[in-house]
């Protein structure tokens, strides 16, 4: 087995914006030439998280809604005593939901069901720029 590992560098909105990562994914696995093996996607940092998601309009509305439930924006932090960013509560959720996932892949395809797509989540409460990881392991 070989590695490779790629980046994919974007700029987010915050606020529990959603990145399709996708395409670039199987743009990065066809450049490998990889066949058979894993990626492993991963969001260097504490505020954002990696998942997937049927990419809709709807669940690209619906997923920020349900974490704003779980770590509430305007909730009390201790976080915020620590360094008063107020971001607590993006800490929180991209704890919850983790910061890689890892795919595999079979004759130089991502093995995804049919409506799954590869997100990232950036939770921080203000624009970011991610320099993603994108680790490849295969042959």
């Amino acid at each position: 087995m070989t590695w490779l590992t790629e980046r994919i560098a974007l700029s987010t909105r915050g606020d529990g914006h959603i990145v399709d990562l996708t395409p670039k994914i199987r743009e990065l696995l066809t450049q490998s030439g990889f066949q058979e093996g894993q990626v492993t996607v991963f969001a260097p940092g504490a505020t954002a998280g990696v998942t997937t998601i049927e990419y809709e309009p709807g669940l690209v509305r619906d997923l920020p809604l349900a974490f704003e439930r779980i770590a509430p924006r305007d909730g009390y932090y201790y976080h915020h005593e620590t360094w008063d960013d107020g971001n607590g509560h993006s800490h929180v959720a991209a704890s919850i939901l983790g910061p890689s996932l890892t795919i595999p892949f079979s004759r130089g395809s991502l093995i995804l069901g049919t409506w799954q797509q590869v997100v990232l989540i950036d939770f921080d409460n203000r624009p970011r720029h991610r320099d993603m990881v994108v680790q490849f392991n295969g042959e």
